[in-house]
């Protein structure tokens, strides 16, 4: 056996996989619960559900497992990210619509409202589709190159 060539992660690139996905949740909540900026409880936010799809990687933390497959995954979970937060982004612009009343044109908060761009013709949702579908497209020409 031993004269075999090992394919795939070693067990310490393993274990070192294995304690990154950790150490980035628990990273994630100690900006959570930090005391001292709204801003890095903002990041914290979004790195806790980046942590947990990230999670869906821990299976894969294995000697023996390709990295190629670990990448794939991971290139998987960013997609999911992004397009759930395309999704969310949208629900909640819906949800504006239908169960808020509409912003008063007589206030200086209502013509800032009436004025605003709607959500999806801001940079950062458009900046969101573009990659979600470059990981899709990415996604797909690794499982053409695979065959």
């Amino acid at each position: 056996m031993s004269n075999e060539l090992q394919t795939g992660m070693s067990a310490r690139s393993a274990l070192r996989l294995e304690y990154a996905i950790i150490g980035l949740g628990l990273f994630a909540l100690v900006l959570i619960f930090q005391p001292f900026s709204l801003t890095l409880f903002a990041i914290g936010s979004g790195l806790v559900v980046l942590a947990g799809l990230v999670n869906n990687l821990l299976p894969l933390a294995q000697p023996g497992v390709a990295p190629r497959s670990v990448v794939k995954v991971a290139l998987v979970v960013a997609m999911i990210f992004c397009i759930a937060l395309l999704v969310s982004i949208t629900a909640a612009h819906l949800y504006g619509i239908f169960f808020l009343k509409p912003p008063d044109p007589n206030t200086l908060m209502g013509k800032a409202a009436l004025a605003a761009l709607p959500f999806y013709l801001h940079p950062f949702v458009w900046s969101l589709a573009v990659v979600a579908a470059a990981l899709a497209a990415i996604i797909t020409y690794l499982n053409k190159a695979a065959r």
